[in-house]
């Protein structure tokens, strides 16, 4: 058999693979590359150069900005943002802000970083609502295909599109000259999308979607008795606690009230001094008149967003969290005494309750002066302390946490520590995605490796972010585009359509090309596929006498059109897992929207760009 045919066979049963849904996806891709060199169509350098390939690098970096983005609250603040302006019953209302959001965002960033971006919003939100994340990620991926057209920068096929109108003598498309159809392209899918997506689409989760935290903190805090009466206060200058020792606080005169903690100025930590200094916080609990005598006979003053005494928001906010865990059988801690108030071993944590068979221990023999409570297998105990010390010392066989304290900050904590600082990542990321002053694995590189030298994640988390399979499943297709491009079964292909169809006129060669165009990106990287037509359509235009523009902006249509299936972009791929598609999922969504971007670019493009 010849190279072509080789190509053509593995073609045909990677396809049948993926359609079938049998066999994971990562093994068919990884078979596909070694067959590529199996056959002799590549050599092994050349079947397994794709895992090394910069569209490869910045994508994985882009999935340790997303993970940044996730970590410190920025996704969960976008999420509050999208439900609070689409509502929580409209479901129209949230397609279309979604879908504004991430059309917008390829424009700026390309359309791997917008989708990679904005997928835990989404899913997030389809958590909070109740709702199927099966309905909300694909309109974002397809709409964000729609939106790579609105600038140069939202595809590197414009920028090869652009070039090639310079290289042909007619000038190069400007920054903006997409918009002219990436809006009518935009529009169009959003209008489809609202009107038969809910029908088009499958009622489904994927197998692994978050809990909902978003009211965690009232939970937890309702469940242990602490949803009132729980005050944080500041020591003044004035105050007689000044120079004091932690254990010479008396609050007898004060009564129903009760010292929890003693908390290290803003950094909602312990105390680790042994005398009390000015800024020093006393979380107390009790009745709310008492709470303020005492702040006015010893000179403290109440936090202004804690000062209404809810427990939520003074123990649950930016610097600290609560986690719930669990005295598993053959725990070192059986036996172990603690009470209300005690600080851990580790000096960062505080025992805010203890509770038996789902009530709180509480009276006189739960004190300290009593001894405490002697912990027992199957209770549970209320932990407060800051972010970064839950997720350090929770990490105890001894113990078993009900929910983890990373996966409730992500959700229940807009704009966590650490926002700031990733926000201004991303922000430089997108200028130099915008300028093109490094190239985008670079400039991905940088602000992933910016992520962790911030401390916004480590480098374990860093991996751990990283969605493998989207990654080792791009890099090993990668080499069908080399075996197309050297076998020249793509250039073959698209000088028979050319030959079979040139003579008929050019609305029929914006056709072929688009037919062509669409069916190859459903298969390869439409970078690939645009490298191949791209030649074939100037010289097409040229020998019929037209302008090669709008010929070229028909390719840039036709190639984002890649809906068919999960392996056409790896957007597509990226939603997969999160959204519980098939293959079969892609296509009865996909054909309308390529539909529309046939019209599009066979009917709309020549109105603009003049043959």
């Amino acid at each position: 058999m010849s190279p072509i045919a080789y190509t053509g066979v593995i073609i045909a049963v990677a396809v049948v693979l993926f359609i079938s849904n049998r066999v994971p996806v990562v093994v068919v891709a990884m078979l596909t590359a070694l067959s590529l060199w199996a056959t002799g169509v590549l050599t092994l350098p050349q079947a397994l150069a794709g895992l090394g390939d910069p569209a490869v690098i910045f994508i994985a970096s882009l999935f340790i900005v997303s993970s940044g983005l996730e970590v410190t609250g920025v996704t969960a603040w976008a999420g509050q943002l999208l439900i609070k302006g689409a509502g929580e019953e409209s479901r129209t209302r949230l397609l279309l802000l979604t879908m504004i959001l991430v059309s917008l965002l390829t424009a700026l960033i390309s359309l791997n970083g917008a989708v990679a971006a904005l997928l835990p919003v989404v899913v997030v939100i389809a958590v909070r609502l109740k709702r199927n994340s099966s309905q909300l990620l694909m309109p974002l991926v397809f709409a964000a295909h729609a939106g790579s057209l609105l600038a140069l920068t939202g595809s590197p096929v414009n920028v090869l599109v652009s070039e090639a109108g310079q290289d042909a003598g007619y000038g190069s498309f400007g920054f903006f000259e997409f918009t002219l159809v990436g809006v009518p392209l935009l529009a169009g899918t959003m209008a489809i999308i609202i009107l038969f997506g809910q029908r088009l689409l499958p009622e489904r989760n994927g197998l692994t979607m978050p809990t909902d935290f978003s009211r965690h903190a009232k939970t937890l805090v309702e469940q242990y008795g602490l949803a009132s009466g729980i005050y944080q206060m500041r020591v003044r200058a004035s105050s007689p606690y000044v120079g004091a020792a932690s254990t010479a606080i008396d609050l007898t005169e004060f009564p129903g009230l009760r010292l929890v903690a003693i908390q290290e100025a803003d950094t909602a930590r312990p105390l680790r001094r042994p005398l009390i200094a000015e800024g020093d916080h006393l979380l107390v609990r009790g009745d709310g008149e008492s709470a303020a005598m005492l702040a006015a006979r010893r000179h403290l003053a109440f936090r202004e967003e804690t000062g209404s005494g809810e427990g939520a928001e003074t123990l649950f906010n930016q610097r600290s969290g609560l986690a719930e865990v669990v005295i598993p059988p053959r725990s070192g801690l059986i036996g172990e005494r603690v009470f209300p108030g005690m600080v851990t071993d580790s000096g960062d944590l505080i025992v805010l309750a203890v509770q038996r068979g789902g009530v709180e221990i509480v009276g006189e023999n739960a004190g300290r002066d009593a001894g405490g409570i002697g912990l027992q297998a199957g209770d549970t105990m209320l932990l407060q302390g800051t972010w970064k010390a839950l997720d350090i010392h929770l990490d105890d066989p001894d113990v078993l946490v009900v929910s983890s304290p990373e996966m409730v900050r992500r959700q229940a904590v807009p704009m966590g520590p650490g926002a700031v600082q990733a926000v201004v990542i991303l922000a430089g990321m997108v200028l130099l995605l915008a300028t093109g002053i490094v190239p985008p694995a670079v400039a991905g590189l940088l602000a992933a490796g910016a992520i962790i030298m911030s401390g916004i994640m480590s480098v374990e988390q860093a991996y751990r972010a990283i969605s493998w399979t989207t990654v080792i499943l791009v890099g090993a297709m990668m080499p069908l585009s080399t075996a197309m491009i050297e076998t020249g079964a793509a250039t073959l292909m698209a000088e028979r359509l050319v030959d079979m169809i040139g003579d008929a006129g050019p609305l029929a060669l914006l056709a072929g090309l688009f037919v062509l165009t669409a069916i190859m990106g459903q298969l390869i990287s439409n970078t690939a596929t645009a490298l191949i037509v791209i030649p074939i359509a100037v010289a097409a235009a040229t020998s019929m006498g037209i302008s090669p523009r709008p010929v070229l902006m028909s390719t840039a249509v036709a190639a984002a059109g890649a809906f068919l299936t999960p392996i056409a972009t790896p957007t597509n791929l990226m939603v997969m897992g999160p959204g519980g598609y098939v293959f079969s999922d892609y296509w009865k969504l996909g054909l309308p929207l390529l539909a529309w971007f046939f019209v599009v670019a066979v009917f709309v493009v020549p109105l603009i760009w003049r043959f």
